[in-house]
């Protein structure tokens, strides 16, 4: 494999907004042991849906290529996405040579923690996964259930999120999609759960990633609603945010209970400092998370040359204007969307 990078200045990327490439989110397979029905409904992914089989995956070297090229850009944070990454084996040896890619240096996941074991979660962590984010909607079974579809307890997640804070990650997160009439009577339960715990809550608004979801304006609870029935009980305040185009909107417990985190991409868009793209699991590029369609980025991967990678990434992103979340409402024409468990959130 040639062309073994240093960042240069020079060569970092920026988008038609002048916005820079600092993220990149990669989707090691678009399988999940969940049926999430804001993500994957069994109505679309059933016993009968067609997954890619492994061939068709990239190979953890090509991942790697993609690290090496962003890194060059200006990429410092990469995000391991799926579906669910943990079903995939060896995620150990992908983190370890992303570890080692020059220029990056923050490796994270988000997953659902159902198969998050003791020893998988001490063995991510020795391999240098540093920040863990886990997927959690609700805090009684009856409503975690009909979310997750598939049965899976909430006592099942909160044993992942308990190995994960043993193994001593810098960051855990907890990330609670939030849909009225679904689980938005969950939001003070959790709030109530992870209070104090040293674990950071975050709540999303249901948003119109994909096709399958059936999403509607009217089951949106916005970041304003949900901040003041949290407020109500347990008083916040707004805080600073920790970096430019960080996603959530920070809040602290008065108390000193820690704090909360609100993203709000359907009622308050922050495309204007978006600098995340997205590898899909077959290696396409996606430069919106509510984009269309992608650039395959296999041609230049089987090249086994990083440069042609790098030039091929610059040319998409120097190009990007994307900013769906700002102009969902002004758009006339429905256009189909890439599946949010192809390319992760």
């Amino acid at each position: 494999m040639s062309g073994t990078l240093t960042t240069n200045t020079s060569s970092l990327a920026s988008d038609r907004f002048d916005r820079p490439l600092k993220d990149l989110r990669v989707s090691v397979t678009d399988r999940c042991n969940f049926r999430c029905v804001y993500c994957m409904p069994k109505s679309v992914f059933d016993k009968g849906y067609k997954f890619l089989p492994k061939a068709e995956l990239l190979t953890f070297e090509e991942i790697e290529r993609v690290a090496m090229a962003a890194a060059d850009l200006g990429v410092t944070k990469i995000r391991l996405t799926g579906g669910e990454p943990l079903v995939r084996r060896d995620l150990e040896q992908l983190i370890t040579k992303i570890r080692n890619v020059p220029g990056i240096t923050d490796i994270s996941m988000t997953t659902n923690a159902s198969l998050l074991t003791r020893e998988r979660a001490r063995s991510l962590r020795s391999a240098g996964l540093q920040r863990l984010n886990v997927s959690l909607d609700a805090m009684d079974d009856e409503t975690f259930m009909r979310v997750n579809d598939v049965g899976i307890s909430v006592q099942t997640v909160l044993d992942g999120i308990e190995h994960a804070a043993q193994a001593n990650f810098e960051s855990l997160k907890i990330n609670m999609v939030v849909k009225k009439g679904l689980n938005d009577h969950s939001i003070l339960p959790m709030a109530r759960f992870f209070h104090g715990t040293g674990q950071i809550l975050r709540f999303i608004e249901f948003m119109d990633v994909g096709n399958s979801n059936a999403w509607n304006l009217s089951h949106v609870t916005t970041s304003q609603e949900i901040a003041d029935l949290i407020n109500a009980e347990l008083p916040i305040a707004p805080a600073k945010a920790n970096y430019r185009g960080e996603v959530a909107k920070r809040w602290e417990y008065l108390d000193g209970g820690g704090e909360v985190g609100i993203i709000s991409s359907v009622s308050a868009p922050f495309c204007g400092d978006c600098s995340r793209a997205r590898l899909s699991a077959t290696g396409s590029i996606y430069t919106c998370l509510f984009a269309s369609g992608g650039h395959d980025m296999r041609p230049a991967l089987r090249e086994g040359d990083v440069d042609a990678v790098r030039n091929k990434l610059q040319q998409l992103w120097s190009v990007r204007a994307d900013r769906y979340s700002e102009t969902r409402t002004q758009v006339s024409v429905i256009r189909p969307k890439v599946e949010m468990s192809f390319i992760g959130g």
